[in-house]
């Protein structure tokens, strides 16, 4: 996820202070990713040494309020207008430790296996709860939260079908690595 190109999209909207962005990207993205709001400060203190946005004052408490540059904004049309890359796949923990326990003695992977797609069923159930609620009353500021609820949903689909093709393939070897041994 890119925590700067999503608080440059939404300067892009109109200017802001750190928690109004947090906020507001909570609120646009269903809450699905946690955004911690130091992280916000740091990103925005970045993106003002990169001229890509500015202090413009502030909102009359403590709260400093920034808005886009120019430059900020062509960054915001270029981001949008570009494919999300993927030459490198993001790490997944899960099958960073499938993979390990595969390879360590004692380890038994088929156990963790169940316990995990047990946990991603029900974490798959929730989503689908939650899309169904919020379904039932659409607002038209749901559209993005339904989006992403459909994501999430598929992506947790997709690994329930992952770890039932690695149980099976256990499954299969089993039987050959035992005949291996003997």
């Amino acid at each position: 996820m890119s925590v700067r190109h999503s608080l440059l999209a939404l300067l892009h909207d109109r200017p802001r202070y750190g928690y109004q962005l947090r906020s507001e990207f909570h609120d646009r993205t269903g809450s699905a990713w946690p955004l911690n709001i130091g992280q916000v400060y740091t990103t925005l203190d970045r993106l003002e040494r990169d001229g890509l946005v500015r202090k413009e004052g502030g909102d009359g408490g403590n709260q400093v309020v920034y808005g886009i540059t120019d430059d900020g904004a062509g960054q915001v049309r270029a981001w949008f207008s570009s494919p999300v890359e993927r030459s490198t796949p993001p790490r997944n923990e899960l099958a960073i430790k499938l993979s390990l326990a595969l390879t360590l003695p004692g380890v038994d992977v088929t156990a963790m296996i169940r316990v995990q797609r047990a946990a991603s069923l029900a974490v798959l159930q929730e989503y689908t709860k939650s899309r169904r609620d919020m379904a039932a009353s659409p607002r038209s500021a749901d559209l993005a939260g339904l989006l992403v609820l459909d994501s999430l949903i598929f992506q947790a689909e997709a690994e329930v079908r992952w770890l039932d093709l690695c149980e099976a393939r256990m499954a299969q070897l089993a039987p050959a690595s035992v005949t291996a041994e003997r």
